[in-house]
């Protein structure tokens, strides 16, 4: 994580050290998963939600309390719900490879309906793996194989990633979920090359990236500035990525949110707060290799 240097938390019901910083994003998420958990007709089932949240003594959300931060609970369901489609069908597609750049919580080597011979990578902060494999206590991944790579998913991963077993002449599903906007620019070009170089034809990724036109937005700017006193910013802003990531060698697209029922369902509550345009405060978007030629 890119904040791995703050000093660590302990967790008190299991001792096990807990990475600061980032690490609360990954529980900001869990806490949204285990409250839709205890829902009737849950989009996210997350049945370990719960249990990270108790482990780390964690109790709360984003900070501040405008309109935004009331939606966020729900945005994290709906961004999971999105993310998890993708990756399913990527892998039904041919991709049996996933990397989850900075995995944090994430509990979908576990908890979603793989095909047969899915290999998932998570690539996440050594102490985060250790303290997320403590609470999983064994569970039996649904994939079939399960590789916890623990480095630093902002710097130097490829090697690691490459020693404990992933293939780079075989197709991928890359997934950079929250990663890449608390990065700074050059970083994400970084991290976007090394996966570009490590991927074969009929690889594919999908990442949040943060709309450079909503971020001053009356509704947006107070979150930002309620996040920054916790140490956590958003660096890196995309008005056009579309066409980022088709420099970066991808044909990408970015999901029309509204017409996904899920999305409609969830979210249509908090627009008369918010307005849909404050809605669209990131993309989720999604490619495939472009050809190369």
């Amino acid at each position: 994580m890119p904040d791995t240097a703050r000093p660590q938390q302990s967790s008190p019901a299991s001792g096990v050290p807990l990475p600061d910083g980032l690490s609360r994003v990954a529980l900001w998420t869990a806490a949204a998963h285990a409250a839709e958990h205890r829902r009737p007709a849950p989009y996210v089932l997350d049945p370990w939600a719960g249990d990270f949240l108790h482990a780390a003594g964690f109790r709360g959300g984003p900070p501040g309390d405008g309109p935004l931060q009331r939606l966020l609970p729900d945005w994290a369901v709906v961004r999971t719900r999105f993310f998890d489609e993708h990756l399913t069908s990527a892998a039904r597609s041919g991709c049996r490879q996933v990397v989850l750049l900075d995995a944090g919580l994430d509990t979908r080597a576990f908890r979603l309906d793989w095909p047969t011979g899915v290999h998932v990578f998570e690539v996440a902060d050594p102490a985060l793996l250790t303290f997320k494999d403590y609470v999983l206590d064994l569970a039996p991944p649904t994939c079939g194989r399960r590789s916890a790579v623990g480095v630093d998913p902002a710097g130097a991963w490829a090697e690691p990633l490459r020693a404990a077993g992933f293939d780079p002449a075989l197709p991928t599903a890359w997934l950079c979920e929250t990663l890449l906007y608390h990065l700074p620019p050059r970083q994400v070009a970084s991290l976007v090359d090394a996966m570009t170089r490590l991927s074969a034809p009929g690889s594919t990724f999908g990442a949040e990236c943060v709309n450079a036109r909503a971020v001053d937005s009356p509704v947006v700017a107070p979150f930002l500035d309620a996040l920054a006193a916790t140490g956590i910013a958003w660096h890196w802003r995309l008005a056009e990525p579309e066409r980022w990531w088709a420099e970066q060698g991808w044909d990408a697209a970015v999901a029309d949110l509204f017409t996904l029922p899920y999305v409609v369902q969830r979210l249509a509550p908090h627009l008369p707060l918010l307005g849909e345009a404050a809605a669209k405060t990131v993309f989720l978007t999604t490619g495939t290799l472009a050809a190369r030629g």
